[in-house]
């Protein structure tokens, strides 16, 4: 499916695990321990584990999956270019909008109840996405299809946390990264394949299809395996914050997005020079929330941590950089270059597994000798490997081969890899632990955000290159050098930024709440 992992980018956090869990233990319902419930030997809290990562490693591959299959939808559906850009932005709007949401109503509600709900939505709306018959009912449905994600991806690791006992968590976590690791890689893979195999004539539409039977053994299983659990002491609701967060957003990216086929009215330019103030009505509202009954959506004294404030700059920063980078590749390489979905597909073989290896590396020992050093060489070597791909692109033009891409993929991958990997947990590090759910939580709805604008932004730094009524040929190619220029100014930005980040994280043993603080 998705950091549109971008999540459209490659690596994708999951949600907020809130400040406070039921520690019941694992699938009983009482307050005290259950040495039979807690051994290694009960197999009830590791198939429920299989349960809730399989979902989140379809949730990641839905991400991933899309964006190889987007020319295959263009040309099967007659998709305009701001069709195109709405069934990748609506999705991670969506998403965007409910995570912290979703989060809270697990906790208020149950996150078992709350997790089968939205399993069993996402699969409803991939049956819908697999089925449709114009690019309305396809962007309506990717629209519900990431609310039902904010549903259920919120739960897993709030599932995790109530069902394992601290000292098991740090190997579930794991786990889990290598999950995210794998949905990374075999996204686009698995998009290019079931494309271009086209299964009983069905084109791209496999690519949503496939959903349908893990989805359903996730419902059936998930009700018999999970155990129900919720906070003892949930925050309340904030829907006002929600809509006016989410009005805000829309009403940057709508105009953004439609513009350009509307040749660029003048209420699009009214709806965003609104937009900020009607952030600014949010954040108003978010103090009066504050003051009432201490439940807002957004924890804003989170924003006195000068290295939380600037994280939350570079997640969003790096949201926009990769939302605009992998929908324009895909373009670039099969309607730009004329290539299969397949053969993008395995063009980006190098990427993924650079960014995998990366990431493993800068966690491990890199990060912890030399802090934040090695996010900013993260950002130059980025940004080293878009000016690289620009001068490959240039350079060979219409005639340029897959090997020749590998070597600026893999130095983006590695650049990646740095960022990805250490970033959440460095910009959490000088966060107060009764506020780490929420911050969490902020910092994956923020790059969810930036994926969305990135999107929105491709109708001006790569669509405005390319003249209306041309279905492929080279103009996509001169527009994909285009649009990473704007790429590498953003990582430029995000280099700066990093400035704010802390030096080096503390350690989570040494944080005030200890190693679950953060968990």
């Amino acid at each position: 499916m998705t950091t549109e992992t971008s999540k459209t980018s490659p690596v994708r956090e999951t949600g907020p695990v809130p400040e406070e869990r039921t520690e019941a233990p694992p699938f009983t319902d009482g307050a005290t321990p259950n040495p039979a419930a807690s051994s290694p030997a009960d197999r009830r809290r590791w198939l429920a584990l299989a349960i809730v990562m399989t979902a989140a490693f379809m949730d990641l591959v839905d991400v991933t999956i899309v964006n190889i299959a987007i020319p295959s939808m263009r040309q099967d559906l007659g998709a305009s270019t701001s069709a195109i850009q709405w069934i990748t932005a609506g999705y991670a709007l969506a998403f965007a909008a409910g995570l912290i949401t979703g989060g809270r109503l697990g906790d208020i509600y149950g996150r078992k109840r709350l997790f089968l709900i939205g399993i069993a939505g996402f699969t409803a709306a991939s049956l819908l996405c697999g089925v449709a018959a114009n690019p309305a009912i396809l962007v309506t449905s990717r629209i519900l299809q990431g609310g039902m994600a904010a549903l259920m991806v919120p739960q897993v690791l709030a599932i995790v946390h109530v069902t394992f006992p601290p000292h098991e968590r740090g190997k579930v976590f794991g786990m889990f990264g290598a999950i995210v690791g794998l949905g990374a890689v075999s996204g686009p893979m698995l998009g290019a394949l079931l494309t271009e195999w086209n299964i009983l004539g069905l084109e791209w539409r496999p690519i949503f299809l496939i959903n349908l039977p893990v989805g359903i053994a996730g419902v059936l299983l998930g009700r018999k395996f999970i155990t129900e659990s919720k906070a003892p002491d949930a925050l309340r609701l904030d829907l006002v914050g929600v809509v006016l967060a989410t009005l805000a957003l829309v009403m940057l990216i709508f105009p953004l997005t439609q513009g350009r086929e509307n040749d660029w009215p003048a209420w699009g330019f009214a709806l965003m020079i609104a937009s900020p103030f009607v952030f600014a009505g949010f954040i108003a509202y978010e103090k009066y929330k504050i003051r009432k009954d201490g439940s807002p959506l957004v924890e804003l004294s989170l924003f006195k941590v000068k290295s939380f404030a600037g994280g939350i700059a570079v997640q969003l920063t790096f949201g926009i950089a990769t939302g605009i980078f992998f929908l324009v590749w895909t373009l670039y390489m099969q309607m730009g270059l004329g290539w299969s979905a397949l053969r993008a597909g395995t063009t980006g073989i190098p990427f993924s597994v650079a960014v995998s290896a990366a990431a493993g590396m800068s966690v491990q020992k890199l990060v912890p000798r030399f802090g934040r050093k090695v996010l900013q060489a993260g950002a130059l070597t980025m940004a080293a490997g878009v000016l690289l791909y620009i001068w490959e692109s240039d350079h060979y033009g219409m005639e340029i081969a897959s090997w020749q891409m590998a070597l600026p993929l893999i130095v983006m991958g590695v650049g990646m890899g740095l960022i990805v990997a250490p970033l959440t947990d460095t910009v959490l590090s000088e966060v107060p632990p009764r506020h780490a759910g929420s911050a969490s939580g902020l910092i994956n709805t923020t790059g969810q955000m930036g994926n969305a604008l990135g999107l929105g932004l491709t109708s001006v730094v790569y669509f405005g290159w390319i003249d209306d009524g041309v279905p492929f040929g080279p103009q996509y190619v001169d527009a994909f050098r285009g649009a990473l220029w704007w790429v590498v100014a953003v990582m430029l930005v995000i280099f700066a930024v990093m400035f704010a980040l802390p030096r080096k994280a503390v350690p989570m043993d040494q944080r005030s709440g200890g190693p679950q603080a953060t968990a």
